[in-house]
């Protein structure tokens, strides 16, 4: 195993050119969306859907949906490229045969840390809810490295254009660079592919462009489909995280055989302790919980005190997408040292997410001198 000056210069170049970027206000976004179950019966027919969006106009959840349904359609009659099809008619001919139903692996080894600590899962998307803390996001092939150096356990790629301004090329490119740090320390990160999954086809789409995961959300596709969806993934070696946002979709999925279910579109860490307290897990298997934490409209980043209390409350893993981007124009406060600052060993009790000084439990640790 080795170290290079690679990856540190790429991550000195991101955090230059974080700090040159704008700030003004910005909106989070994550899952919420009203029951649809597809049925679709081949690659043509597949497009059925919901909205991914913590606003409360559910109108505009409905043309949401409907694009995805229509980008689906459109995909589909183009025609798959041929390495797409391949893995499509390979999930078509799993039978499940030899399967024990386990749907854990290695993302979930990853995510799920000891008891009292926190992993981090960065999620990429070119473009913010309203008018975002920073006019510009950086290229995958920047920020990548910025991810991995700085503690990040795996990257998500926000793969649905009209919603986070990302295609399956940003999931490929992120692959390729992360893969550039294969037998490097750190090495390279478990990519998961974040598009709102209505079809099988995007599975395919998502192994293809080199993901390892892929989101589904459990008030878009129901019970019946997420299952579906788990198998499909499997057959392709391919994990998936279950977005849910109530006890009772967080029950379902794991009854439908989730190893690792996502809260999301609920604000405050106890309003997501709420959704996983009663969870009953079958004995022998092992759930890896996520909190999806959403962004505030200021700069106080008070979304590193809630990750920390959520890995307090028992959390595996914080899902963190716009408050990485809030404060691009501050040297220390760049998406490399929001991680650092969420696996900080810190407690609100004693320390500030803003510390700067050095007192206090936990100040240097997360947000001093990063760059050293």
């Amino acid at each position: 195993m080795k170290q290079t000056g690679r990856g540190r210069s790429a991550v000195n170049l991101a955090v230059a050119a974080a700090c040159a970027l704008t700030a003004c206000p910005a909106h989070s976004f994550a899952p919420v969306a009203r029951p649809l179950s597809p049925s679709p019966s081949s690659v043509s027919s597949a497009v059925v859907g919901g909205p991914t969006t913590t606003t409360s106009l559910s109108a505009i959840g409905v043309f949401v949906r409907k694009a995805k349904e229509a980008d689906v359609r459109k995909y589909c009659e183009d025609g798959p490229s041929e390495s797409v099809l391949g893995l499509y008619k390979q999930i078509k001919a799993y039978d499940g045969s030899g399967d024990d139903g386990d749907a854990s692996g290695e993302l979930q080894s990853i995510l799920t840390k000891r008891k009292g600590t926190i992993s981090v899962v960065a999620e990429y998307k070119r473009k913010l809810e309203g008018s975002g803390f920073v006019t510009d996001i950086l290229q995958p092939e920047i920020l990548s490295p910025v991810f991995r150096e700085f503690g990040a356990a795996a990257v998500a790629v926000l793969a649905d254009e009209r919603m986070g301004g990302c295609t399956y090329d940003d999931v490929k490119a992120m692959v390729e660079e992360q893969e550039e740090a294969r037998g490097d320390v750190p090495g390279p990160l478990p990519v998961i592919s974040s598009d709102l999954i209505v079809d099988e086809i995007q599975i395919a789409q998502a192994r293809d462009a080199g993901a390892v995961a892929v989101t589904v959300t459990y008030s878009v596709v129901g019970p019946e489909k997420v299952e579906q969806f788990i198998k499909d993934a499997r057959a392709l070696n391919m994990e998936v995280i279950v977005n849910v946002a109530t006890p009772e979709e967080a029950q379902g999925a794991v009854d439908a055989g989730a190893s690792m279910v996502a809260v999301v579109g609920v604000d405050g860490a106890d309003g997501k302790f709420a959704v996983i307290e009663g969870l009953s897990v079958p004995e022998g298997r092992r759930v890896c919980t996520i909190a999806n934490i959403l962004a505030k409209d200021n700069k106080a980043l008070e979304e590193v005190e809630e990750a920390w209390i959520c890995r307090d409350m028992g959390f595996n893993c914080v899902w963190i997408s716009d408050a990485l981007y809030k404060a691009g124009n501050d040297p220390v406060e760049h998406p490399g040292a929001i991680i650092s600052s969420v696996k900080a060993k810190s407690s609100v009790k004693f320390a500030s997410p803003k510390a700067r000084s050095g007192k206090g439990e936990g100040a240097r640790e997360y947000l001093g001198d990063i760059l050293m």
